[in-house]
C-alpha cells in the first residue's frame, strides 16, 4: 500500500512546497522532509523521509471505493504537510533532538525560526488541499478542507490536553484514550474520511471509513506509546527513555500511575514530582513498569483495539484487493518495529 502512492504523493508534495529559492523558510522545510541538509544542498535520498501514513490512507481509501488516487493526492499531500507542522511544533514543546534520525529543525536553527518554519507548513498544507485535481466538484473540495481543519483543531486540542496531563499526577485511561483520539486520532480518522470523500457522497460509508480511521488512530498512537519505552533505538530514531525523562504520560505510565500501590506508587510520585530524570531514574521507572506487567497490558489493548479495526472493516464492503490490504494494514499497525 506505502509504495503503491508513494510516486503520486512526492509529485504533490512537491508542487505544494515551492522551490528552494523563493523563500528563505523553505531550507527549513525541504531539510524537515529530508529533501536537503541544513545549508540547502539536496539529500542523496530526496524522498521524504516519515512513513507517509496519513497520505497512503487518503489515497487508499479513495481508491478502495473506486475513485481516483491521483485526485486525492493533493489533498493526501496537504495531511502530510499538516503532519509536519505538528511535528516541527512538537519538537520545540518537547525540547526533542533529533527526529528521523537527524537534528530537529528547532536543535539547527533555534525556537524562532522552528515555530515560522511549522506555521508554514500548515499553511501549505492548506493551500494543497484547495487544489485537489480536475474534475472534483467545488462542494467536494470544500468538504475536503472542511474535514481537515476541523481535524487539525481537534490534533491542536489533543496536544493541549497532552500538556496538562505531564503537570498532573493520575491521569485515567479514559482520559487517556479520549486524548490520543483527538491527538494522534483525528488527522488519521480524516485521512480516511478525506479520501473516501473524493470517491463517494454516501453517508453511511463516510461513517464506516470514519470508524475505521478510529481505530487505525488509537491502535497507532498505543503501539507508539510501546515502542516509545521498549523500541528498539536502531529503528525507531528514537531514544527509548526520551518519553521517560520528558515525563510523558504514555499509556504504560498512565497504567502504572493507575495500578501501582505502596512503594511503587509513592516512587513513581518522587520521580515525577522532579524537575529532571538521570539514568538511575529512568531505570527506576522501567523496574515498575516491568514489575505491573505494563508491557503486557499495552500490547493486550493493542488487540482488542485490532480487533475493533477488523470489525470496522467488516461493515465496509470494499474490492477483494482492498479488504486484504486493510487487513495486512492493521497487522502493520499492530506489530510495527519502527
Amino acid at each position: 500500500m506505502f509504495d503503491r502512492y508513494r510516486e503520486y504523493l512526492e509529485k504533490a508534495l512537491a508542487a505544494a512546497v515551492p522551490p528552494l529559492e523563493d523563500h528563505a523558510v523553505n531550507t527549513l522545510l525541504r531539510y524537515h522532509l529530508g529533501w536537503s541538509d541544513e545549508t540547502g544542498a539536496a539529500s542523496a535520498t530526496p524522498a521524504s523521509q516519515g512513513k507517509a501514513l496519513r497520505p497512503t490512507l487518503c489515497m487508499f481509501a479513495c481508491d478502495a471505493l473506486q475513485g481516483d488516487p491521483r485526485h486525492a493526492a493533493p489533498a493526501a499531500a496537504a495531511l502530510e504537510l499538516i503532519h509536519n507542522f505538528s511535528l516541527v511544533h512538537d519538537d520545540i514543546q518537547d525540547q526533542g533532538l533529533e527526529r528521523r534520525h537527524q537534528p530537529t529543525v528547532w536543535a539547527v536553527w533555534g525556537t524562532e525560526r522552528a515555530l515560522v518554519a511549522g506555521d508554514a507548513m500548515q499553511s501549505l498544507g492548506d493551500l494543497s488541499t484547495l487544489s485537489v485535481g480536475s474534475g472534483v466538484p467545488p462542494d467536494t473540495v470544500i468538504r475536503v478542507s472542511q474535514l481537515l481543519t476541523q481535524s487539525y483543531l481537534e490534533m491542536i486540542e489533543g496536544q493541549c490536553r497532552d500538556l496538562e496531563f505531564e503537570r498532573r499526577e493520575t491521569i485515567e485511561s479514559g482520559e487517556y484514550l479520549a486524548m490520543i483520539a483527538l491527538k494522534t486520532g483525528a488527522l488519521i480518522r480524516s485521512s480516511m474520511a478525506i479520501g473516501a470523500a473524493m470517491a463517494t457522497d454516501d453517508p453511511e460509508t463516510m461513517e464506516n471509513v470514519a470508524q475505521f480511521g478510529r481505530a487505525i488512530g488509537r491502535l497507532f498512537q498505543i503501539r507508539d506509546d510501546y515502542l516509545g519505552i521498549w523500541g528498539d533505538e536502531a529503528i525507531t530514531g528514537k531514544s527509548t527513555d526520551s518519553d521517560i525523562v520528558q515525563r510523558k504520560k504514555s499509556y504504560p505510565i498512565v497504567y502504572a500511575f493507575q495500578h501501582a500501590d505502596g512503594a511503587n506508587r509513592e516512587e513513581l510520585l518522587r520521580l515525577y514530582s522532579q524537575e529532571a530524570f538521570d539514568e538511575p531514574d529512568v531505570n527506576r521507572v522501567l523496574d515498575i513498569l516491568d514489575e505491573l506487567g505494563a508491557d503486557r497490558q499495552t500490547d493486550e489493548l493493542t488487540e482488542v483495539t485490532a480487533e475493533e479495526g477488523r470489525a470496522a472493516l467488516a461493515m465496509l464492503e470494499l474490492p477483494p484487493w482492498a479488504t486484504e490490504d486493510a487487513k495486512n494494514l492493521i497487522d502493520f499497525m499492530a506489530y510495527r518495529l519502527f
